[in-house]
């Protein structure tokens, strides 16, 4: 039960710094907040923990708000500006990955303490940063065009949360399996892995249902450049 109750505090705090994120900075704010989650999610991956009897791995929470982040830049801004949001994580993630597998390299000083947790953290990022960019360039360009399309079939205010899930619903399971299967495919026994799948894709569309509400709040909210 832990691990549940300061599940649900952890969603409320990520999606309360997204808010805040875009309510100070604006249209920037949520190219920012891309960049960090992309980053955050690739690293809290790395860690397992078990809720309702089951093996799942954080970062599920934090990469589900870079799906609120494209639907309301696709809300507000239009197809356009989503699909820059898309190209501009894909880079931070590149970008990370060269630089940390830089820093390994590194021979480190005799009375040095961060190596060996850099190289657990880190060591496996090549394969997670394969698995998280396919996953991430699929699933965010499907998730943008079947926004978009929602956007024309269902054009009303009120229907903000038909296009926010309706987009949601596919496109996180193309990511969850894409990921996975490049990340974790044989690297967990297959129960295991299935349990992984299973909750990575429910937790996944669980948190971005509930940050319905939070999309509905950034979408009227006033902010800097407007």
């Amino acid at each position: 039960m832990f691990n549940l109750a300061l599940g649900v505090c952890f969603a409320l705090v990520n999606f309360g710094l997204f808010l805040l994120c875009y309510r100070l900075f604006g249209r920037m704010g949520l190219y920012a907040w891309i960049g960090m989650a992309t980053v955050l999610a690739n690293i809290q991956v790395v860690k397992t923990i078990e809720m309702f009897g089951l093996v799942m791995t954080l970062g599920n929470t934090i990469y589900a708000s870079i799906y609120l982040v494209s639907d309301l830049l696709n809300e507000k801004y239009g197809e356009r500006a989503a699909k820059k949001a898309v190209w501009f994580g894909f880079f931070t993630l590149i970008a990370t990955t060269i630089i940390m597998q830089l820093v390994l390299l590194f021979d480190p000083q005799p009375e040095d303490i961060a190596q060996e947790s850099l190289e657990k953290l880190f060591g496996l990022m090549p394969r997670l940063a394969l698995g998280s960019l396919c996953a991430y360039l699929l699933s965010q360009f499907v998730d943008v065009k079947i926004y978009s399309w929602l956007k024309i079939k269902c054009p009303g205010r009120n229907q903000l949360w038909i296009r926010n899930n309706g987009s949601t619903l596919f496109s996180q399971l193309l990511d969850s399996l894409t990921f996975c299967t490049i990340a974790f495919w044989g690297v967990y026994p297959l129960e295991v892995w299935w349990q992984i799948l299973l909750t990575t894709y429910l937790i996944k569309f669980v948190v971005s249902a509930a940050s319905t509400p939070f999309l509905y709040i950034a979408r009227n909210m006033k902010v800097p450049e407007e």
